[in-house]
């Protein structure tokens, strides 16, 4: 079988969606040698992520003619020319692993496209007027000339059956896997070296994602002010700051919360998150929605304790053992941090129940998920 994505994230996009297509296109790769995978994209990057990707011998990189690049066309290329390629004519199927499709595919070819979440239509409040149009058509398009969508959750696929009016049977749900190095279990001494690195605590809660409204943080900040002061740990909160910081570090000053208490990171190394994950007592996550939630299969991957919110998906990446509560409930947060932070035994004991679960997300499990559509 001839398989042939939409690279463009995979070689240029670091997090995301880059994240999500290197490892589908990895996995399908490595547990199905015998057939051949094309990743078509305007450019390319040199980065060790890509580069694990190429590693495998039945891979490869399909680029827009060299004119098309000199008078940078390579848009208009992933949208349209490429389909007009050798290669492109001779797949088996086409899988656009971020919302797009491009257009023209011949008769012939079976097209997949991944839908990741609806937030620009859910919250458009969110992004700017024109990009949510952008996103918006053009995920329409990709859905309209699917012969399948691939949704990454149940969510995902409710927002599609409501919002678009796609057809249920026409939505497969395959979960999102995580990258390999956060299953790779960090010595005491490398944990170290990362706190230390971060000027990071012994002990300390974490949440990783964006600070923006939607990732809630402000509800971990209030279970904070609000936890006994003997239990009280500092909150690491990693991600890029937006305006929403503001709000933050005025209810930190309203509720006599110190910059030591909460900690802001940017610009962590990716190749350094599993330490601070590994590192970390207790892994917090109150966001309002998700298309899936990542993070929290990364932090069960790196066997913390999770506390996330109901209202989205977060159900289903962290599975019955995590503990859930309202995104505006900050005294159920409290109440659920005290428990754990007050019975190690329990910390492990749902640490090990929610590795059990996550054991769906592996590379293999996804893979033959993936490929069983492709074959049908």
């Amino acid at each position: 079988m001839k398989v042939g994505f939409d690279a463009k994230r995979l070689f240029n996009n670091f997090t995301g969606l880059g994240n999500y297509s290197r490892f589908i296109g990895n996995a399908l790769a490595e547990n199905f040698p015998q057939d051949q995978f094309y990743l078509f994209t305007p450019k390319t990057k040199n980065h060790p992520d890509v580069q694990a990707v190429l590693q495998n011998k039945n891979v490869k990189v399909i680029q827009p003619p060299h004119w098309v690049r000199k008078v940078r066309l390579g848009s208009m290329w992933r949208s349209w020319g490429e389909t007009f390629d050798q290669h492109f004519n001779d797949l088996d199927v086409f899988h656009g692993l971020s919302m797009e499709l491009p257009a023209g595919i011949k008769k012939g070819i079976k097209k997949i496209v991944t839908i990741h979440d609806l937030i620009f239509i859910r919250f458009p409040e969110l992004y700017s007027s024109i990009d949510a149009k952008i996103y918006t058509y053009k995920m329409k398009m990709a859905c309209k000339q699917a012969d399948v969508i691939v949704a990454i959750s149940e969510q995902t696929k409710r927002d599609l059956i409501e919002f678009l009016h796609i057809p249920e049977t026409k939505i497969e749900v395959v979960y999102q896997g995580v990258h390999a190095q956060f299953y790779q279990k960090k010595s005491k001494e490398e944990i170290k070296a990362i706190q230390l690195k971060y000027k990071l605590p012994e002990k300390y809660f974490l949440q990783v994602g964006t600070i923006e409204k939607r990732k809630n943080a402000l509800l971990s900040i209030e279970a904070l002010a609000n936890l006994n002061p003997s239990h009280r740990i500092p909150l690491v909160l990693v991600g890029k700051p937006t305006a929403y910081k503001e709000t933050l570090l005025s209810k930190m000053k309203e509720w006599g919360i110190s910059d030591n208490d909460v900690i802001f990171l940017q610009n962590v190394s990716f190749q350094d998150l599993p330490a601070l994950y590994q590192g970390a007592t207790i892994f917090l996550y109150p966001s309002f929605f998700e298309g899936f939630g990542i993070p929290i299969v990364e932090a069960a991957v790196s066997q913390l304790p999770i506390i996330a919110a109901t209202g989205s998906c977060l159900e289903e990446a962290g599975g019955s053992a995590s503990k859930y509560v309202h995104p505006n409930d900050a005294g159920s947060l409290v109440q659920h941090i005290e428990v754990l932070l007050n019975d190690e035994s329990l910390r492990t004991l749902q640490a090990k129940q929610t590795l059990d679960y996550v054991q769906q997300f592996s590379a293999k499990p996804i893979a033959n998920q993936v490929m069983k559509i492709y074959l049908a």
